[in-house]
């Protein structure tokens, strides 16, 4: 498949099975991974086979494949990847008969090695892709449509085209204005919230049950639950729960290069741009009534949470974490929340914590008795002092 400037090439639309050993150029728009099977007339042996669409002009490909031994047919299929421009020397050109190839070609998922590394080279916000034969259905682990390659896909990466240039440019748009950026939209508004106008008390079980009837349409909810943190990971690998962002454009900035590599925030401002380093935890909510995954626990709300900011975080250690971690973990707390629908959570919704403090038991007491749609359940509690000076605390309901 080695290229010759001078060699004069048969374009797709004039091929025909007459031709002698005619010579194609096109680039690879498709490829399968290699596959073996017994060879019918040697028994015991294998042939192996792969396939491959080439494109010389926006109207017409063709599907080409590749037969012979394992290590010819893997040392070819490794030559060249999607995007590389072949040449073809001497094909055999062959008619297909269009049932004939439905049969012996279904379509079927193809998460196959040629389409993941094709799909690594994508930058989110950045690449547009035009997919042609992809499948398409709800996915309820996700709660959204996904689309899946198949077998007969075809993927176009940032293609040529009116409308790829009209999403380039609203991706821009939305960069410089920070609409892609869900975290610092949110947290901006938050900031601005009174939390002593936030009365109404929840429970775990009715936040659940809001959030099942205003999956994709529900409006922001502003509330207050009385529960138990009952996951903290502060002591895992720091990666997890500290992220650095970029200062303009606030996405994720990797620990080793530490500068913004987003191709579009050199393009928003003219300004000086920094690290901005903050707590991004998930926790788990839990009441009497159930619990509330993945909860976001965040910049300032977190520190003062913890009653420590990251720079001293990082300096403590491993058992330092631990116990810090004891201090908040199964204590009742009052927290206050926004829960709000969310296209990039898995279940359609998010909750953010505005203010996590531990509670006054009494306090938590008359709120949650009071609540008419919880069960009639106090909350007793002691507190009992050790031999070593230290107090810990026994609760339960009667």
């Amino acid at each position: 498949m080695a290229f010759h400037p001078r060699q004069n090439f048969t374009a797709l639309s004039d091929l025909h099975p007459n031709l002698s050993r005619p010579s194609i150029l096109g680039v690879v728009i498709g490829k399968t991974d290699v596959r073996g099977f017994p060879d019918r007339k040697n028994i015991g042996s294998e042939r192996f086979t792969f396939s491959f669409t080439i494109r010389d002009s926006p109207s017409y490909f063709v599907n080409a494949s590749s037969w012979g031994r394992e290590d010819y047919i893997k040392s070819l299929s490794e030559s060249f990847r999607v995007g590389d421009w072949v040449v073809i020397e001497n094909p055999l050109v062959q008619t297909k008969d269009a049932e004939k190839e439905e049969k012996f070609n279904p379509t079927t998922p193809s998460w196959d090695n040629e389409s993941i590394q094709l799909a690594q080279s994508w930058i989110p916000r950045e690449t547009v892709i035009f997919a042609a034969d992809m499948r398409i259905n709800w996915d309820s682990f996700r709660n959204c449509m996904v689309a899946t390659i198949m077998s007969k896909t075809l993927i176009t990466t940032n293609p040529d085209t009116q409308e790829a240039n009209m999403l380039i440019n609203f991706s821009r748009e939305c960069a410089f204005t920070g609409a892609f950026n869900e975290d610092n939209d949110e947290h901006s508004k938050e900031s601005a919230v009174n939390l002593q106008s936030i009365v109404d008390v929840y429970t775990v079980k009715q936040l659940k049950a809001k959030a099942l009837q205003c999956v994709g349409k529900m409006d922001t909810v502003y509330g207050i639950v009385y529960a138990y943190i009952s996951m903290l990971n502060i002591d895992t690998d720091v990666g997890k729960i500290i992220r650095n962002r970029c200062s303009r454009c606030r996405y994720i900035i990797n620990d080793e290069s530490n500068t913004c590599t987003y191709s579009f925030c050199n393009d928003m401002s003219s300004e000086a741009k920094s690290v901005v380093t903050s707590f991004e935890l998930l926790v788990d909510l839990t009441d009497h009534t159930g619990t509330l995954q993945c909860c976001s626990l965040s910049s300032t709300v977190a520190e003062e949470a913890l009653a420590c900011t990251v720079e001293e975080f990082l300096a403590l250690t491993e058992d330092q974490k631990t116990s810090l971690k004891w201090n908040l973990l199964l204590e009742r707390s009052k927290i206050y929340f926004k829960m709000f629908a969310s296209s990039s959570s898995r279940t359609g919704i998010r909750i953010n914590l505005l203010s996590c403090k531990i509670a006054d038991p009494f306090e938590a007491s008359r709120n949650l008795s009071g609540n008419a749609q919880t069960t009639s359940l106090s909350e007793k509690f002691f507190q009992l002092k050790t031999t070593d000076g230290s107090w810990f605390r026994i609760n339960f309901h009667v």
